[in-house]
């Protein structure tokens, strides 16, 4: 079989089976998948890659089965990988009989899936978070470096705010990347990949909300890059933890209510600093969002609960996972509103939802921790996404903050001023 890829004397080798043959169908699914794209080389990952497929879904036979080759092979990751949430925690996120029968069925291989990411190079026992980028988890990219990563939110996060280069690789090709050490260079990996075809002029009264706003950015763009402006004033130009986690945000629900990769923030994220808007190609659309566009997306959205006024049962926060400081911050929010309320117990079940590493990372300082938890709040580690794939729990009256858990499921979408309120009182007025 002939391919268009320039490819070296060394992957030709392995592309012929002369470093083992199961090596060589890694080469060949990676070539295969770079030439879908037009890419017309490999170029070196720089940092480890990050797996999306964390759950051990029975019928997903083809991944145990090519994860067992791999291992029987004596292949791993060049580096230890991190991979996206667990789908279970029954401590903390409670299940009825039926459902954890519906739980036992949708992710009965999660225990043997494990075993195998371990055996091919996950980087520990904690490794799973979609935010493998804070520092408490660990894998966190430099400015330039080439990754396969497949997490949209990640992989959004790492190009806009780290300045990374990645693409939104199918699931399970990061992984054979990784074994590789390589990944085929197209789209964001390079330099016309990475300009903006579209103008966004944020001209609100007020910080926008950065669920909202990526919202309304992902679903006007899709998969394009957006230059986005006017967010200085509310942002500052300096990459602060609180700037972050709005950032995060803000790219969680781009990446999620359209396919954006990447987006730059004049004055603030690092290649918009660098270059401006020269970053923006001769023919770029534009885009305004002032407070009447930002009412009308929270229109948009359909409510999927089958009785539209029903009150709800539980609430999660923090999709994707919450830093550190979100949970300190949210804490202080709860704290507060409690206290002015007069109330000692949440009036919903609420869910908050941030990697192992990060948990037990908040649990030290200890009184921060003890008080939320007094509150009859919980802390998970699960994806909240999977918990809410089962059929019997996307039947419940489900709220959240999170616009990517919105679009993926039956949950039902406020502004974190709004779900405090509903917490705590458990009404929407």
């Amino acid at each position: 079989m002939e391919y268009n890829m320039q490819l070296t004397e060394e992957e030709l080798e392995i592309l012929e089976g002369k470093k083992g043959d199961t090596l060589s169908k890694v080469m060949k699914s990676i070539v295969l998948y770079g030439e879908a794209f037009g890419a017309k080389r490999l170029v070196p990952i720089t940092g480890p890659v990050h797996l999306v497929t964390s759950f051990g879904i029975p019928i997903l036979v083809p991944v145990f089965e090519m994860m067992e080759e791999l291992i029987t092979s004596g292949l791993t990751a060049l580096e230890p990988f991190t991979v996206d949430p667990r789908p279970l925690d029954y401590k903390n996120v409670k299940c009825n009989i039926a459902e954890k029968i519906v739980f036992k069925i949708m992710y009965g291989k999660q225990k043997e899936y494990e075993d195998q990411l371990k055996k091919v190079g996950l980087k520990d026992s904690n490794a799973f978070s979609c935010t493998c980028y804070l520092k408490e988890v660990g894998n966190i990219p430099e400015k330039g470096d080439i990754l396969a990563w497949a997490e949209s939110s990640a992989v959004v996060y790492a190009n806009s705010v780290l300045g990374a280069r990645s693409n939104r690789t199918s699931g399970v090709l990061e992984l054979l990347c990784g074994i590789l050490g390589k990944t085929p260079e197209f789209g964001l990996l390079t330099d016309e990949g990475r300009k903006a075809r579209w103008l966004i002029q944020v001209k609100t009264s007020s910080k926008p909300n950065p669920q909202v706003l990526g919202s309304a950015i992902g679903m006007k763009v899709m998969e394009d890059v957006p230059y986005i402006t006017g967010m200085d004033k509310f942002l500052g130009e300096e990459l602060t933890s609180s700037v972050a986690d709005y950032l995060k945000d803000m790219g969680a629900a781009s990446a999620s209510n359209g396919a954006v990769g990447l987006y730059h923030v004049e004055n603030l994220t690092l290649e918009a600093k660098e270059k401006g808007r020269d970053l923006l190609i001769e023919e770029y659309q534009t885009y305004v969002i002032d407070d009447e566009e930002l009412e009308r997306v929270v229109n948009s959205y359909p409510v999927m609960w089958k009785n539209k006024a029903a009150e709800p049962k539980l609430c999660f926060i923090g999709c994707p996972h919450l830093s550190l400081n979100q949970l300190y911050e949210w804490e202080r929010r709860i704290s507060k509103a409690m206290s002015e309320g007069g109330k000692r117990h949440l009036a919903i079940k609420t869910v908050l939802c941030a990697a192992p590493d990060v948990v037990l990372e908040y649990k030290k300082e200890g009184e921060s921790y003890n008080r939320l938890m007094s509150y009859g709040a919980k802390l998970t580690s699960i994806c909240p996404l999977m918990y809410m794939n089962n059929p019997l729990c996307s039947k419940k009256p489900i709220i959240t903050n999170s616009n990517k858990l919105r679009t993926y499921t039956t949950s039902r979408f406020y502004v974190d001023e709004d779900i405090l309120n509903i917490i705590v009182t458990g009404s929407e007025v």
